[in-house]
């Protein structure tokens, strides 16, 4: 691996952000070296002023290497912002843009263990701590190094006893912090853990204060939340002193430095085996050399406190993708399980054997108790999840082998649970299809009825609607749902309680426009009332895991099994009515 790429994937950074990061390193290093030539023209002064004075000509030089001075620093200055701060926002910005493509083709089951404050907290946050690390931190720590090393190397071809008594607090400061990795890895996890449950409490807040307040639990749900926060500063100062300990150890011993190299020089100076101007240079050069290194030191503990964020990144970054063919082979539009075999981890199998045919042309409605499998059914059809065992074609090709979104070209899905974005009705049902005329749309939104409601809204089509549809009631979120799947227009229709939302009337009026759409499509849908699913040509029973039955309806109610007993469950449902006892 070359050292752009271990960079690379150490601080979750892409090629060109590697790249600039080894520049903005060297950047850091010139820039320190520029601030040490004004030390050089100062010895060179007062080795003049002690032999004798300032002559004219040299008077010149001085003036001259002022100057220079000046440019240099400015000049390395500029080069250091540029590569330091400017580069540092560009990779931040293609850091969150590389982040959410990487989320785009990553499985369902990745989402499945992570909400969405964590991710979005790694997006947001953790990519604003690590632009401060990559700004302000890591290349001026790497250059501080770079240009202390050669300037300590050269010290000793002035006196080795001198230089010695300058350096030797270097590696013990370094050390100390540097043994500090594992406390402060630990003590930033943990401090993560409280910041992930504090967010983590505030969502729910937000999302559920109507259920909340409803059930007067405002006030002691409010008291959870507080603990939280108290807890996040908790952490916070534990965290923030865990790190102080060692940086504060390291810049004390640091600083016996200048005392060493007094104590040392005071007594080769009486002894005289050292001249007043090489002790007066060691006493100029460690001034200016341990007051970066302090900086440097607490740069080292914030390059190590970085890790955790690293690592959250590169949790994502590293995680396998689904990926496939970027062509369709199938030939015709039949979904095929064949003994199929699912466990969103190893400890919970929820699909076993699963074998079955829906056909081109035909409704094939998939039932069961809850829990039996029916949506995790449908989502692996659209390879939202990969399978354990089994396979999976349509039209004989085995969608395990098809990269996922074209995949998902081919189907029209409508889901139980909406979700809606804070735009205008007619963009909210473009979503179906991108490219897609505003008169297709409104044509696509008047097959699912979404008129009714549209064109009383106060600026009709173009209202916009809230986050995830806040201004419209669940039945007509629904039927934006659904105008979406007409947009689409795919072969392949996946239906997830599509009516569950409607009232009757809607209902009817729904099904009677989605008969028109599923014409000479294969339609897998999914419902509990029985009234949705009586016309389907197939039906599949899911229990447990298994396909209990599966035939034709009329079929199945002559056997007299689940979809019969499931039948007469609603039918007494339908006739219940409240009384009082």
């Amino acid at each position: 691996m070359s050292l752009l790429n271990k960079i690379q994937h150490k601080y979750a950074l892409s090629e060109k952000g590697a790249g600039d990061f080894l520049k903005s390193c060297v950047a850091c290093a010139l820039a320190d070296f520029a601030l040490m030539v004004p030390v050089g023209l100062l010895y060179y002064f007062v080795g003049d002023l002690l032999n004798g004075g300032v002559t004219g000509s040299r008077t010149a030089f001085y003036i001259a290497g002022i100057a220079v001075c000046l440019l240099l620093v400015f000049v390395t200055s500029y080069i250091q912002y540029n590569t330091c701060y400017l580069a540092t926002y560009v990779e931040s910005g293609v850091r969150r843009i590389t982040l959410a493509e990487k989320l785009r083709k990553l499985p369902m089951s990745f989402f499945g263990k992570k909400d969405l404050a964590d991710l979005t907290s790694t997006i947001m946050a953790d990519c604003s701590s690590l632009e401060a690390t990559f700004s302000h931190y890591i290349p001026v720590l790497v250059g501080s190094v770079i240009s202390t090393f050669i300037i300590a190397v050269s010290l000793f071809f002035f006196d080795w006893r001198m230089a010695l008594a300058s350096l030797w607090v270097l590696p013990i400061s370094f050390c100390i912090v540097i043994f500090s990795t594992s406390v402060q890895n630990a003590l930033g996890r943990r401090q993560m853990t409280v910041k992930m449950n504090c967010a983590d409490g505030i969502q729910e807040f937000l999302e559920s204060v109507r259920d909340l307040k409803a059930n007067n639990s405002e006030d002691k749900y409010l008291e959870g939340l507080d603990a939280k926060i108290k807890a996040v500063e908790k952490r916070a100062v534990l965290t923030e002193l865990g790190t102080a300990v060692f940086v504060a150890s390291a810049q004390m011993i640091l600083k016996l430095g200048i005392a060493t190299v007094a104590l040392v020089g005071g007594l080769l100076l009486a002894d005289g085996s050292l001249d007043v101007l090489t002790f007066f240079m060691f006493l100029l050069v460690v001034s200016r050399m341990y007051d970066p290194m302090q900086s440097a030191l607490q740069n080292l503990a914030a390059m190590i406190a970085a890790n955790v964020q690293t690592e959250r990144m590169n949790e994502i970054l590293d995680h396998p993708v689904q990926s496939g063919a970027s062509a369709l082979s199938n030939k015709g539009f039949d979904i095929v399980f064949d003994h199929v075999g699912f466990a969103y981890n190893s400890e919970e199998t929820l699909l076993r054997e699963v074998s079955f045919t829906a056909k081109q042309g035909e409704v094939t409605a998939l039932i069961g108790p809850s829990g039996g499998g029916k949506t995790t059914v449908s989502r692996l059809a659209a390879r939202f999840w990969d399978i354990n065992r089994g396979k999976i074609t349509v039209g004989g090709m085995d969608i395990s082998k098809i990269d996922p979104e074209t995949l998902l070209s081919l189907y029209s899905i409508v889901f139980q649970d909406v979700t809606l974005f804070n735009n205008t009705v007619m963009e909210n049902i473009r979503v179906g299809r991108k490219d897609a005329t505003d008169d297709e749309v409104i044509q696509a939104a008047l097959y699912a009825h979404c008129d009714e409601f549209a064109e009383k809204l106060p600026d009709k089509w173009n209202t916009m609607i809230g986050e995830n549809g806040s201004e419209l009631s669940g039945g007509e979120r629904q039927r934006i749902s659904i105008a979406r799947a007409f947009l689409k227009n795919a072969p392949i229709i996946l239906l997830d309680e599509a009516t569950a939302s409607l009232d009757v009337e809607n209902e009817t009026l729904i099904q009677e426009a989605l008969s028109k759409l599923i014409r000479d499509k294969t339609v897998l849908i999914i419902a509990h009332r029985m009234r949705t699913v009586a016309g389907a040509d197939k039906i599949v029973v899911l229990s447990d895991g298994y396909v209990a039955e599966q035939g034709k309806p009329s079929v199945l109610i002559k056997q007299g099994g689940i979809y019969m007993d499931m039948m007469e469950l609603q039918n007494k449902a339908q006739n219940w009515s409240l009384t009082k006892v």
